[in-house]
């Protein structure tokens, strides 16, 4: 494949609990996580993620309120060029990645990257992101949080793809 014609695609990963879940997990939970993990897929120049009302949205790599990603995994390349992707995510914004169907243990930034990892690159993302719901609504505390959680939304910030708030 000619370098040219494939760009670089990083997931970027960002721990929402800044080290809380690393010192308190055990505690709270009867068993270690690493972090609560915020995602999102860099390409052709931009950070792509879903949350809260706002649904797909981007900004510069690294320009969210999180600050720097705590940790960059490289996907590889894709081949898909910028104005292709941009109508992919477009659709996705319109239907599976609207707003208002953010759920932060079902339908949220993660499952949003996976999927967006996948058609770009083939890949998954690391299953300790995308097992970490299931992992934690197992526990007791879980199962008595996720009422809460359930209401929860993640919105770090950007501009919506779509134009939308």
């Amino acid at each position: 494949m000619d370098q040219t014609d494939s760009y670089p695609v990083k997931l970027y990963i960002y721990d929402m609990s800044k080290g809380m879940a690393r010192q308190l997990s055990v505690a709270m939970l009867g068993r270690h996580i690493d972090g609560i993990w915020h995602t999102a897929i860099v390409v052709h120049g931009k950070e792509y993620y879903f949350g809260g009302s706002m649904g797909i949205s981007s900004c510069a790599p690294g320009c969210t309120p999180l600050g720097d990603p705590d940790c960059v995994v490289e996907m590889g390349f894709t081949e898909v060029p910028g104005e292709i992707f941009m109508e992919y995510l477009t659709s996705l914004a319109d239907s599976t990645y609207r707003g208002d169907k953010y759920n932060l243990f079902e339908h949220n930034c993660n499952t949003f990257s996976n999927e967006v990892a996948q058609f770009l690159t083939g890949k998954k993302i690391p299953s300790y992101i995308t097992d970490l719901p299931s992992d934690i609504l197992s526990t007791p505390f879980g199962q008595v949080l996720r009422p809460f959680l359930d209401s929860m939304v993640i919105n770090p910030g950007g501009n919506s793809i779509t134009g939308q708030p």
